[in-house]
């Protein structure tokens, strides 16, 4: 005989208790032991338990659960259950962070995590393969579009699997938030219906109610060609601008500007000329709003880097050459006020459309549905990987679905508000799936690409590079040809250097992932020969992602340094990427004329005839201005029950070691948090997106 302590964690969250009875029994490799106990779980807390089990069960394997119900299904979120045995030292952990429906028996094994092994006559590997059979027949694919990565099988979020669902705080705190924003449109509607609506002060009548202290220097700086700049760096879309390696060949220089083409080519051989490449919205059709034509553009900006670090805009062309029409208008800071403004806004408004669904939707939101699904399809919850990633795909596919249904749906917010709803979205979001590669998901290598490394004013690529080397200690993969690329386009051979030197002195305990990866994969030939690992990738690229291998994506690991570089890039996607790009939403959306969510009228071909009347005829009106403001605040908000990075409320992994790396993770995201402030303290625009602190830890919004 001996005395068994069992402790039962229920989840906080609202309805996370049950009425009903649960059984509970203890399995062994020597016996199972059904527990005389009647237990009630009760909402965030934790019921203990000391039995007698007349015989020893020796190692525990499993435990297993089950809720009786008499008349209602009273659903129970248990967190996790603990045992300690007879003499042991240390308790074993049974995690589950899942809801109990139904009558049915659930297995919960140890958490010690384990690979995938050979034996059939093992008990986890049976319960491996039945756990994985389950979750395909629940976790089902679906084409959402033709020609974009696949989702998750759910028409809204209530088709969605229970244990993907909004908790119901934060199902409340969503749709609250949406009803508030709807209260404050009305009221602005009411307040300016005998408002006119003919000076860009007008729009300070709707610009109150939520917003940050950013957005109010927005405000008032948005006109400034130093503040343009600023935004291709450090804005709510650091990932269009590239230093230039030669004058592009859209852009037509005709006689006459041979002072202008004697600077870009200066600045050019000087490595300090930029540009931004607007040409994936050429061709897009423009959205028709309450019957009215709205209008796209295809702009090129470029620009030029200051030794002070400022990025400042030398021309603006707004559409590409056409052989049809005459050379396309150049714009340039020394034109009328008037008409150089709205040529900036035409490129503000481009870049909406592209940060919105290329780099948001698309390169965040849709690329996690992906890995998401594809982990819960392939991976069982003992598999390493499982519990690395687990944490970070919280509350994605519901948000996704959201997305789908009200977002970019037909007669959702894009068609109402946005000159590339009404089908131009799906068009421009094809065309980006197209361009979609590995490498461009990867902070070091896509930074190392564009030429943007060892830019001290770039403040997002070094908090990017910095995030990733944390995450996983390693860096991209630098060949002789792409170190040649990057000296010859004139990039900061002193920024790599920098970045490769951080990269040389690892923590004992190694970083995040490959503190993981190198606890189980001792060797390269265990990546090789892990059938669950090598299903997972294969799911991903083949099938989520739609036969990505020709784009750079991998279809199996061969070693462990492949293994840790793709699941750094899983982890960055749906944490400091998607902080990167969501949250500047509030900051540089609200002041509607700095990024117009549509245009209503045509892009000017003549510089002189620009008035204030062409300005504010093709700015959006009151109602789609009102829209942008609601939408983009609930979007960009911080979330009232957000998860920072690294700070997991689950306890997936049991034993010291998985427990040590993530402890030297949160560390290593404190120090930086600490470089980040300080930085940040002598800035006029801190840039924050990238502070551990404000990183949640999945996508939730």
């Amino acid at each position: 005989m001996g005395r068994y302590r069992i402790r039962v964690a229920t989840g906080a969250w609202l309805f996370s208790g049950s009425h009903n009875r649960v059984q509970l029994w203890l399995v062994g490799a020597r016996g199972e032991a059904e527990l005389e106990l009647q237990l009630r779980p009760v909402r965030g807390e934790e019921e203990e338990f000391d039995l007698d089990v007349p015989e020893d069960l020796g190692p525990l394997q499993f435990v297993k659960l089950r809720k009786h119900h008499s008349l209602v299904d009273d659903a129970w979120f248990c967190d996790r259950i603990t045992v300690q045995r007879p003499r042991a030292c240390a308790e074993e952990a049974f995690p589950c962070y899942r809801w109990v429906r139904g009558e049915g028996v659930l297995s919960l094994p140890e958490g010690t995590a384990r690979l995938a092994g050979d034996n059939a006559l093992d008990v986890f590997q049976k319960h491996r393969e039945k756990e994985l059979k389950e979750r395909q027949h629940i976790y089902c694919w679906a084409t959402w579009k033709e020609g974009l990565p696949l989702t998750i099988a759910a028409d809204c979020e209530d088709d969605l699997p229970p244990n993907m669902r909004f908790h119901e705080e934060k199902r409340r705190d969503f749709e609250w938030t949406l009803k508030a924003g709807a209260l404050e449109m009305v009221l602005k509607r009411v307040y300016t219906l005998l408002s006119s609506w003919n000076h860009l002060e007008d729009f300070d009548q709707i610009f109150w109610g939520q917003k940050s202290t950013l957005a109010e220097k927005v405000h008032q700086r948005w006109q400034d060609d130093e503040l343009f700049g600023y935004q291709f760096l450090n804005g709510a879309n650091p990932m269009l601008l590239r230093r230039s390696t030669s004058l592009p060949s859209r852009l037509v220089l005709p006689s006459g500007t041979e002072e202008l083409r004697a600077q870009l080519e200066k600045e050019l051989q000087n490595g300090s000329l930029f540009e931004a490449d607007f040409i994936l919205l050429d061709g897009i059709p423009a959205n028709v709003i309450r019957g009215e034509q709205q209008y796209l553009a295809a702009p090129l900006v470029m620009l030029k880097m200051e030794p002070s670090g400022k990025l400042l805009p030398l021309v603006i062309q707004i559409q590409p050459p056409n052989p049809s029409s005459q050379s396309p208008t150049l714009f340039l800071p020394s034109d009328p006020p008037l008409a150089w403004l709205l040529a900036k806004s035409w490129v503000r408004n481009s870049d909406f459309q592209l940060h919105q669904l290329q780099y948001h939707l698309l390169n965040t939101h849709l690329v996690a549905e992906v890995i998401a699904v594809a982990t819960m399809r392939c991976l069982p919850g003992l598999h390493p990987v499982f519990k690395l990633l687990i944490p970070h795909i919280r509350y994605t596919m519901e948000i996704n679905t959201r997305a789908r249904t009200r977002l970019i749906s037909d007669g959702g917010i894009f068609d109402k508000a946005v000159s590339t709803g009404g089908g131009g979205h799906v068009q421009l979001l094809r065309r980006a799936m197209a361009q979609l590669t590995y490498c461009s998901l990867c902070p070091p290598d896509d930074l190392a690409d564009r030429g943007l490394l060892g830019i001290p004013s770039a403040y997002y690529a070094h908090d990017a590079s910095r995030l990733w080397k944390i995450t996983a200690r390693f860096l991209p993969r630098y060949n002789r040809s792409s170190w040649a690329d990057a000296t010859e386009r004139g990039a900061e051979v002193r920024g790599w250097s920098l970045l490769l030197s951080e990269s040389s002195a690892p923590s004992p305990l190694g970083r995040y992932v490959e503190g993981i990866v190198h606890l189980f994969y001792q060797k390269d030939d265990v990546v090789r020969g892990d059938p669950e690992l090598q299903a997972w990738c294969r799911e991903i690229t083949e099938v989520g992602l739609r036969q990505a291998q020709d784009r750079g994506f991998p279809i199996s690991f061969q070693s462990r340094a492949q293994l840790c570089h793709f699941l750094t890039m899983c982890v960055f996607i749906c944490t400091a990427q998607h902080g990167a790009i969501n949250q500047g939403q509030l900051d540089w959306y609200a002041w509607v004329p700095n990024a117009p969510c549509t245009m209503r009228m045509p892009p000017p071909t003549t510089k002189e005839d620009v008035t204030m009347a062409t300005v504010m005829g093709s700015l959006p009106d009151i109602r789609q201005a009102c829209l942008q403001m609601t939408i983009t605040w609930h979007l960009g908000r911080r979330q009232p029950d957000m998860v920072p990075l690294g700070h997991h409320r689950e306890k997936y992994f049991s034993g010291p070691k998985p427990k040590a790396v993530l402890k030297q993770f949160q560390t290593d995201l404190e120090n930086l948090e600490k470089e980040i402030k300080a930085r940040n303290e002598q800035l006029d625009l801190p840039y924050e997106y990238l502070k551990p602190s404000r990183i949640e830890n999945s996508i939730t919004i």
